[in-house]
């Protein structure tokens, strides 16, 4: 993973003739980007509304649906290192295009899955688009930290965040009404079972949305792949050449020689903070429909339900930028455990209350999730020196731990689905303890044996 971080903690110091081009010539490559942010937050969240279409055609048990989204997840521990590899060979601007062409190898597959009503084809399919996805995630993250002036990265990288903000906001409308508003098992009562027929219908109602991405998706890699994107130091550059950044890589690496990453606290402990995080964002936002379709709960179709699924994204929105104003006035960590005690205390309430209560409950955890995922990696990256980029890779790894959400479909399948919002409620404490204790830096952390 180090290969195509490294970019963002170890560029070269530019010329002031070099920062005044660089501050005329990156904004449209910003622009083009924040597209990506946006497609990607766009079909990650789709299967949110997808993912209880699946349980109804496929007839899936809790377990089953959520090994769907545990599939996606791992595609980011599979695919982030080649991934790397990929992008120091052929540099950062082919690999956007690579990814883009992965994406749409998937999504194609996806309507292949519907034509065959397959499980397994689907599975695969979500398999290749995450790796897609994650390809974009390695490249696009430190290209947009480093192709302007260094003093605003922070401000870069919360734009083209929020523009992932809104695609994650409208991919619930887009998959509500092409989705479950077009098919059988998205009008129907909640446990209402289906017809053969019904369920054909329903698995070929998923072509049309997902022809539509594949085509987008490829006009933005064709787009991409035409673009003069600012050529940027480091391995590979936007297009592929090498030159004064592999120096610059040489002069990092010699001087990370004898240092280690099991001296930072922050970061150890910040490791399985992403992790358990992602296990809670993943769990909420996957048993969503399904919760608040539930008669207790809300009384809702899987259609109607997937317009409140559009609040918690929009609440994820909303909570970026609050958590922006709050944060240039009270340190990071504290407006973090704050975030985390109001994430703790709305999961209970969700967990033992019913009807309106606990629907509202459910949907407001959002405000609270929405700072942690950058919020954790900026505060295990802090103090790391030359040692940032590999602390970045293995953040960005951690996102793995969505992959573990299957650990819920089981708690839901044997002790019900309102329990099982108790291990997202346990999530947030460890959130809490890291942004109290976990986060600070000074204190070494037990380095293992020959590390």
């Amino acid at each position: 993973m180090a290969g195509p971080i490294a970019t963002a903690g170890t560029a070269a110091p530019r010329t002031g003739a070099e920062a005044a081009r660089d501050r005329g010539g990156y904004r449209p490559a910003l622009s083009l980007l924040a597209s990506l942010f946006f497609m990607w937050g766009f079909i990650t969240v789709i299967n949110n509304t997808l993912l209880p279409h699946l349980r109804s055609v496929f007839d899936l048990d809790y377990t089953q649906t959520t090994l769907i989204e545990s599939v996606w997840f791992i595609a980011y521990f599979v695919a982030s290192i080649p991934a790397a590899k990929l992008i120091e060979r052929v540099g950062y601007q082919r690999a956007l295009v690579a990814g883009l062409g992965i994406m749409a190898l998937g999504t194609l597959g996806m309507i292949l899955a519907a034509h065959r009503v397959s499980y397994a084809i689907t599975l695969t399919a979500l398999f290749v688009i995450a790796s897609g996805i994650t390809l974009l995630q390695v490249a696009a993250n430190p290209y947009v930290a480093v192709v302007g002036p260094a003093e605003s990265a922070p401000a870069r990288l919360n734009l083209v965040q929020a523009f992932n903000s809104l695609g994650t906001t409208l991919a619930p409308l887009f998959g509500g009404y092409l989705i479950l508003g077009r098919s059988a098992s998205g009008n129907a009562a909640a446990g209402a079972s289906l017809t053969p027929a019904e369920r054909l219908a329903d698995a070929q109602s998923v072509q049309l949305p997902y022809l539509i991405v594949a085509v987008i998706l490829v006009v933005l890699a064709v787009v991409i792949a035409r673009f003069p994107l600012p050529a940027i130091g480091g391995s590979g550059g936007a297009g592929g050449s090498g030159g004064a950044g592999g120096a610059a890589a040489r002069a990092a690496e010699a001087e990370r020689a004898g240092l280690s990453l099991w001296r930072h606290r922050n970061l150890v402990l910040g490791v399985p903070a992403i992790f358990i995080y992602l296990i809670a964002e993943i769990g909420v936002s996957n048993l969503f429909i399904n919760f608040v379709s539930q008669p207790e709960i809300g009384a809702l179709t899987h259609a109607q339900a997937s317009r409140y699924l559009f609040l918690l994204w929009g609440g994820m929105m909303v909570g970026r930028f609050v958590g922006s104003y709050l944060m240039q006035r009270r340190p990071a960590e504290t407006v973090l455990a704050g975030a985390a005690i109001g994430a703790c205390a709305v999961m209970l309430v969700a967990t033992f209350a019913t009807g309106h209560l606990a629907l509202w409950a459910l949907i407001s955890v959002g405000l609270f999730h929405a700072i942690m995922f950058p919020t954790i990696f900026t505060l295990g990256i802090r103090g790391l020196g030359p040692l940032t980029e590999e602390g970045a890779g293995l953040l960005i790894m951690a996102i793995a731990g969505g992959s573990l959400v299957v650990v819920q479909g089981w708690a839901a399948d044997r002790f019900g689905l309102q329990r099982s919002f108790l291990i997202t409620a346990a999530c947030e404490l460890y959130v809490l303890f890291y942004a109290l204790w976990g986060s600070r830096t000074g204190a070494a952390a037990p380095r293992p044996a020959g590390a």
